[in-house]
């Protein structure tokens, strides 16, 4: 990606002892000069730009044209970064229900009207993005898959939480969507009659663990979302992009790719991924 460029700077940290977990100096001296934060977002709809961002996420939604994206995915934080510099505290119910919904509006004025919007969640939030989508969008169906990272919001263990949702919503019905990306075919056996075997299934038990250490989900998860709505060179936005798993997904398949993250040392390692095209 254009932001990703080597750039011939002295080192501008020569301690051996490495900051960031996964970053090694010479990568912080070879990635912080390469930074770019929300001020360096200047486009226009005849001139997109691919990048990674050090912004909060909602700040650098309103640098992007409208219209111009293809398809967001993204897994919003629980606790939101207001500023880069200071996290804040955390927001109430009623703060954090209101980010959601300011997001989104922005979210709806960046894409297409083609475009399409895929939300990663879990189930206790699940009713509220649900509500939110249907204020701006027409929701399209809920996927579940099999989350392995899944985990239990009590201490009381009742039922073993193993699944994630995953929201999709467009802007209308006339949508971009690639009926055979999301056929199912190793779990064909379990079907039950032919036209089935042609059918799409919004229950996604066939997403493997990631690989990576640095990953948070598998490629799997995302290859799924791209393959079904968007094409080679599409626009792809992640307004929180945490350690860049959308962005190597979206470069591997082909896609431009826009991503905001607020914290520091994960914008850092997504722009280390996605240059060194980790797997």
């Amino acid at each position: 990606m254009d932001n990703l460029q080597p750039t011939s700077f002295a080192p501008i940290i020569n301690d051996p002892v490495e900051s960031t977990s996964g970053l090694t100096i010479n990568d912080l001296n070879k990635y912080l000069p390469a930074l770019q934060t929300v001020d360096d977002i200047i486009m226009n709809a005849d001139s997109m730009k691919e990048g990674l961002f050090w912004a909060e996420g909602l700040k650098g939604l309103k640098k992007i044209p409208e219209k111009s994206i293809d398809l967001i995915i993204t897994e919003p934080p629980k606790e939101p970064w207001i500023n880069l510099d200071d996290k804040g505290g955390q927001l109430t119910l009623q703060e954090y229900y209101e980010w959601n919904h300011e997001w989104l509006l922005e979210a709806s004025r960046v894409l297409k009207n083609t475009g399409g919007i895929y939300l990663l969640c879990d189930w206790s939030r699940s009713n509220m993005y649900n509500g939110l989508l249907n204020e701006r969008f027409i929701v399209q169906n809920r996927i579940t898959w099999y989350n392995r990272l899944a985990k239990n919001n009590n201490q009381n263990l009742t039922w073993k939480n193993q699944s994630g949702d995953i929201w999709f919503a467009t802007k209308n019905e006339d949508f971009l969507f690639n009926n055979n990306a999301t056929s199912l075919k190793s779990e064909r056996k379990l079907l039950l009659n032919d036209r089935e075997r042609k059918a799409q299934t919004n229950f996604w038990f066939d997403i493997p663990a990631a690989t990576n250490k640095n990953a948070r989900y598998s490629n799997k998860l995302y290859s799924k979302i791209l393959d079904a709505s968007s094409f080679k060179l599409n626009w792809v936005l992640d307004p929180f992009m945490k350690n860049g798993d959308i962005g190597l997904s979206c470069k591997k398949a082909g896609r431009r790719f826009i991503g905001f993250e607020a914290n520091k040392d994960l914008s850092l390692m997504s722009m280390k991924r996605i240059d060194q095209n980790e797997n």
